[in-house]
């Protein structure tokens, strides 16, 4: 053992591991029980069971945010993406608090003043149920296609690694299936409210992990057993790593460390940046459904409240893989991070959870699986009051009573939670750029499109039905085009080449790709130009606008002073680590 790395690896938990996973597993049921069984009388109501009929608190509502959207593709991805670039990946964090405010203050009165349960609702009163009907097509395949599916891939292996290697994936996956299907059928109070604790453990554990990861540099370097050392000499050993905005790699750069979607963050700002986090915070059913059943000032702060928690993931999710770079640049964790001869970023943090002390690393997995289940019940919650709400009850059976309605909800939980344990079992995943690129390229495909109608259709009231569907399609196509079609058009580089072997060859060997967030900028400004035009050929007067109010905007001086609280935070950050 080296002296300076006195940490000794093992992938094997120990009894005081269990003990610890287990005590969370118990508490999280128990409380979930005890919350199922206080509400009992009140399961039949579908605003209950989708909703939580206004029973969350803004506390609640914050923490489950950010239990739901914390998930495997950021502690393994975003992890990953640190390894490669080091902290301008938490731009994806950082902005969306930003996002938050934004939704809080400008989309949610919309969203309650008019009643709107889910997004497809909106849709079909603001335009016309084609454009409703479309986007509930979508949103159901890359709900339960890329997101449930990609967060059990991601964490059934991480978890596998930590449990007993690659031979106990597929029970890893059916024990985090049925732990979050189980939370996920009592409705969304019991999500809402067990999701407290998740955070709880989420933050701790992962903390823990970070501080372990410091350490572990310290004491490579001589410095003894300190964290902010270890901090230090992160930033010393890889200050490249610790810096907003990248410049364009140049023809040497390795392509094990250079990410190719931030290769331009300048334009990265300017384009998709934005489009994904209003999408994703704004205009899905996901992530709104745990405000919209809340009145306009509790949704406002669980909002605000998540933005704030926002600011410290990077922390929890990125560091550590900041750390196993250097680890690795400096002759550590070599086989931990290889795999068949090749760097594979994704098992940064799996690598470090592998040196924690027995008792920490029971902690870390609690941690790990509590990301995990909660954005697998939140997802299957969302799954489900889409297809209940939008498909079964609208088309299929408009008579049914509200206690069909929570069972019909309820078995398409289970249907599509195994829909993706059957697409996650072959291991058939090639997600060879990373788990959160992966997750971030395929979901900006519908963003632009589904970005550009929504806020169209909420600020701008000439426009029209057909205008919707053509943007919904456009966005689309225009997202395949520019991600998969134009890159091969030509030879010129105007964003970004990637180097076959990481080494620059004849021009007729360059491989060309656009970063995905400048595609989805092109695709939402085209969009919303096309949209523009078609509707300003339709009527003057639109009779389905949705009338806006400024007092509706209007915020409590309690909210402001979170917004400026949260928003000097991030200027600091961003003038620190520019």
């Amino acid at each position: 053992m080296n002296p300076l790395f006195p940490f000794a690896l093992s992938n094997q938990l120990h009894a005081i591991d269990y003990t610890v996973f287990l005590i969370y597993l118990v508490l999280v049921a128990s409380y979930g029980y005890w919350i199922y069984q206080k509400k009992r009388k009140d399961a039949a109501s579908t605003t209950d069971f989708f909703l939580a009929e206004g029973s969350l608190t803004w506390w609640a509502i914050g923490a489950s945010l950010i239990a739901s959207n914390i998930s495997a593709e950021q502690f393994i991805g975003m992890s990953g993406s640190g390894f490669k670039v080091g902290i301008a990946v938490a731009a994806f964090e950082w902005i969306a608090a930003i996002s938050l405010i934004i939704v809080g203050v400008f989309f949610m009165p919309i969203y309650l003043k008019n009643h709107i349960y889910t997004m497809p609702q909106f849709l079909t009163r603001r335009y016309n149920e084609t454009v409703a009907m479309i986007m509930t097509v979508f949103w159901l395949f890359l709900y339960i296609f890329i997101n449930l599916t990609s967060i059990l891939f991601l964490g059934s292996l991480a978890i596998s690694k930590l449990v007993g290697g690659d031979g106990s994936f597929h029970y890893v996956l059916i024990a985090l299936a049925l732990f979050a299907t189980f939370i996920t059928l009592g409705g969304m109070k019991v999500i809402g409210y067990t999701d407290v604790i998740q955070v709880v453990v989420l933050i701790i554990g992962g903390l823990a992990t970070t501080y372990i990861a410091l350490t572990m540099v310290s004491e490579q370097f001589g410095l003894g057993k300190d964290a902010i050392a270890g901090f230090g000499e992160l930033m010393k050993q890889a200050p490249d790593h610790f810096k907003m905005m990248l410049a364009k790699p140049g023809p040497d750069a390795d392509p094990n460390y250079i990410s190719k979607y931030l290769a331009l963050p300048a334009a990265m700002y300017f384009g998709g940046q934005w489009v994904a986090n209003l999408n994703y915070w704004g205009c899905n059913q996901y992530i709104t459904q745990r405000a919209l059943g809340a009145d306009l000032e509790t949704a406002r702060k669980g909002l605000l409240f998540a933005g704030f928690l926002k600011l410290m993931m990077p922390i929890i999710v990125m560091l550590p893989g900041i750390a196993a770079f250097v680890l690795y640049q400096n002759g550590q964790l070599q086989q931990e991070m290889q795999k068949d001869g090749a760097i594979v970023a994704d098992q940064a943090y799996s690598a470090i959870l592998g040196f924690l002390p027995t008792g920490l690393r029971g902690l870390s997995v609690a941690a790990l699986t509590a990301a995990i289940v909660a954005s697998l019940a939140g997802k299957a919650n969302s799954i489900s009051t889409i297809f209940t709400l939008d498909i079964y009850k609208k088309y299929l059976d408009k008579d049914a009573s509200e206690k069909k309605q929570v069972w019909i909800g309820r078995l398409f939980i289970l249907v599509s939670m195994v829909i993706a344990i059957a697409c996650t079992w072959k291991d058939s995943f090639n997600i060879e750029k990373g788990g959160f690129d992966f997750i971030q390229k395929y979901t900006g495909y519908v963003s632009p499109g589904i970005f550009a109608v929504f806020m169209l259709g909420m600020f701008w009231k000439r426009t029209t039905g057909a205008a919707a569907i053509a943007g919904v399609i456009l966005g689309f196509l225009l997202s395949i085009f520019f991600n998969d079609i134009a890159p091969g058009l030509s030879q010129d580089n105007l964003l970004y080449t990637a180097y076959p072997n990481g080494k620059l060859t004849e021009a007729g060997a360059k491989v060309f790709e656009i970063p995905y967030l400048i595609c989805m900028g092109w695709a939402f400004g085209f969009t919303v130009l096309a949209m523009v035009i078609i509707s300003l050929f339709g009527p003057k007067v639109n009779p389905k606008a949705i009338d806006i109010d400024s007092s509706m905007f209007k915020v409590s001086p309690s909210t402001t002073f979170l917004i400026v609280v949260t928003l000097s935070i991030l200027a600091a950050l961003y003038v620190r680590f520019w």
